[in-house]
């Protein structure tokens, strides 16, 4: 899962940008599919004080190999730049999946 904060210098990631930035960054490297969410959480930045904010939660399956894992990479990257975020946590973990 990828948690994408929302609060960005001058403003908030809106729901149109979220939409823009799925349709060109994420559904190319993962055209199979993936599922996103809204979420609301808090984290510590680096001057150390609590911030809250709205997120959107990113949740693909895909292989744990080299091809998928600079997806992710490069999609966290251009989040990153675009919205001008300080960080984009990502967790991994094995699944064993089926349809």
């Amino acid at each position: 899962m990828i948690y994408f904060g929302t609060t960005m210098p001058g403003g908030v990631v809106t729901s149109s940008q979220w939409a823009e930035f799925l349709k060109s960054s994420v559904t190319p490297r993962f055209p199979q599919g993936f599922t996103v969410w809204r979420a609301y959480g808090q984290w510590r930045n680096p001057d150390g004080k609590i911030r809250q904010e709205e997120s959107f939660v990113l949740s693909i399956a895909h292989p744990d190999d080299r091809p998928s894992n600079e997806a992710v990479l490069s999609i966290i990257g251009e989040y990153k730049s675009q919205f001008k975020q300080e960080a984009v946590l990502r967790v991994k973990s094995r699944a064993c999946a089926s349809y």
